[in-house]
């Protein structure tokens, strides 16, 4: 199921957005103070590209992490996660994309605190 969900995705958006999550990594690291930036971009990318079948967990956050994500959300982060609850919504209109919605919100999640979360995959049990 989840391989039939994340073809649907690709298909239908989620190529697009992993390229973008893609290319922002590569902008962000071109300069040295945002390789980081850059490293989290390229993680999130991956997960954008196949998001059924795994998780997010925010973990406790060190003070780097802090940091980090404190400069993302006013660099970057408020805007991606407006982007991705604003479409999440658009996708909970119909009942069909009521689970590409929720990846949608995932993702918003992920787009604020991208220090200190851990992507996993779902067990099958």
């Amino acid at each position: 199921m989840y391989l039939l969900g994340n073809l649907i995705w690709i298909l239908f958006g989620g190529l697009i957005a992993a390229i973008l999550w893609f290319v922002a990594g590569v902008i962000c690291c071109i300069t040295f103070i945002g390789i980081p930036f850059g490293i989290q971009c390229f993680k999130i990318s991956g997960f954008v590209l196949y998001p059924f079948g795994r998780d997010i967990e925010i973990k406790g956050f060190g003070i780097g992490s802090l940091i980090g994500n404190v400069i993302w959300i006013i660099a970057l982060g408020w805007e991606l996660c407006i982007y991705h609850i604003v479409i999440g919504l658009l996708m909970c209109i119909t009942i069909i994309g009521i689970p590409f919605g929720k990846q949608h919100f995932k993702l918003a999640k992920l787009s604020l605190v991208p220090f200190g979360s851990k992507i996993y995959t779902k067990s099958w049990l």
